[in-house]
């Protein structure tokens, strides 16, 4: 059988949806807010002939396809937000929204979603239930619970739940499937230290805060190089420092705000442990409070088993063995499918946008372009896990 991604017709109809990505790259919606690429996508999925359920876990869609008499039910998922990012590329269809752009490729996950659910649609390759999710806010950490919140799992029952995300710096094409660790958990941590404000040129009638906080800078360097095996990993950033806002009066408090990752769970708690412990003792001995909020995003995503060998036949079936990266280590990004695949089994697979330019180029990064000639092999990608899953 010609494989989908040689076929001429299939790669003629997929243009339609290089268009449609790059009209949803010219509108880029922020977080929750995704009004407009939420209702291109619900009307499409109406118009091919699915069931359509829209407002779930806020701006939520999704799409429902029965075919046969088939009892299993599968999930597939795209993300549809952009980011808080002034885009810096010369395209034509750059975006609109001054400080918004699709900087991570959620126009063309979702782009190639509406591709193979218009062919599943017009050629019913399956037999059983096809749940395709179209979720907002994946950049915020947090639509996915919303939706599962509101009901999706309960409401749209799926066996097994599938995402892919493109990756720069995998040569375009190229599939990582693996079981296991994909990506870290993510926590985020404010900490405000409170002290006692005062003229710069008497410090000693004050309690300032900024030394305090300079010296947890400091110690924070020490937990993953001093408190973690040689054998663990884990990341501690410091990504604001926020203090005064003149030079010559101390500022009554000073923030830090932390990006915590780690692969393990045991990694997390240690992570945890030794940064309020840190933040406790600096505080003390300079005499201030410390008020911390630590704030749990996401798990680590865990890819599972049976579900990945499924995934990989599909994914080799519809690209070729030879398009199966051999070794893939995990990626400290984070991602809110953890949050799906902590409720049904599921398996994430990475998509290599290429090496060069801007489609090699960062993710989160105002160069970054989604290579277009992803979507029919995306698109292939899911046609063929849906005739695997559902046969």
């Amino acid at each position: 059988m010609t494989r989908l991604i040689n076929d001429p017709a299939f790669l003629r109809q997929c243009e339609d949806f290089v268009s449609i990505r790059q009209d949803i790259h010219s509108y880029p919606e922020l977080g929750a807010d995704v009004p407009r690429t939420s209702q291109l996508v619900a009307d499409l999925l109406k118009e091919w002939g699915y069931e359509v359920h829209t407002g779930i876990g806020g701006l939520g869609v999704v799409g429902v396809l029965r075919q046969g008499n088939g009892s299993k039910r599968l999930g597939i998922r795209a993300d549809m937000d952009a980011l808080p990012i002034l885009e810096k590329t010369d395209v034509p269809y750059r975006s609109k929204c001054d400080g918004h752009m699709h900087a991570c490729g959620h126009d063309g996950h979702t782009a190639i979603l509406l591709a193979a659910a218009h062919y599943l649609a017009r050629h019913r390759c399956f037999d059983g239930t096809l749940n395709l999710i179209f979720q907002p806010d994946e950049e915020g950490l947090s639509g996915a619970k919303a939706m599962i919140e509101d009901g999706l799992f309960s409401r749209f029952p799926c066996d097994a739940v599938y995402a892919l995300h493109n990756m720069p710096g995998i040569a375009e094409g190229v599939a990582a499937v693996q079981t296991g660790i994909m990506t870290s958990s993510s926590d985020r941590v404010t900490i405000t230290f409170r002290g006692k404000g005062g003229h710069g040129a008497l410090p000693h009638r004050a309690i300032d805060p900024t030394v305090a906080m300079a010296a947890t800078i400091m110690a924070l360097q020490t937990v993953v190089s001093r408190n973690l095996s040689p054998m663990e990993s884990g990341v501690v950033s410091i990504g604001t420092v926020k203090a005064g806002t003149t030079s010559n009066v101390i500022p009554e408090t000073a923030e830090i705000v932390l990006s915590v990752r780690a692969m393990a769970v045991d990694t997390r708690q240690t992570l945890e442990r030794r940064i309020r412990a840190i933040v406790e003792g600096q505080a003390a001995a300079f005499g201030i409070e410390a008020d911390i909020r630590y704030d749990h995003m996401v798990p680590a995503m865990l890819n599972t088993q049976e579900e990945t060998v499924i995934l990989r036949q599909a994914v080799a079936a519809a690209l070729g063995e030879e398009r199966l990266a051999k070794e893939h280590l995990p990626a400290y990004g984070s991602e809110d499918f953890a949050w799906m695949i902590e409720e049904v089994p599921g398996s994430y697979f990475m998509l290599g946008n290429g090496l060069e330019g801007a489609v090699g180029c960062s993710v989160h990064n105002p160069h970054y372009d989604f290579n277009d000639r992803l979507v029919p092999a995306g698109a292939a990608c899911w046609v063929e896990l849906a005739r695997t899953f559902l046969a």
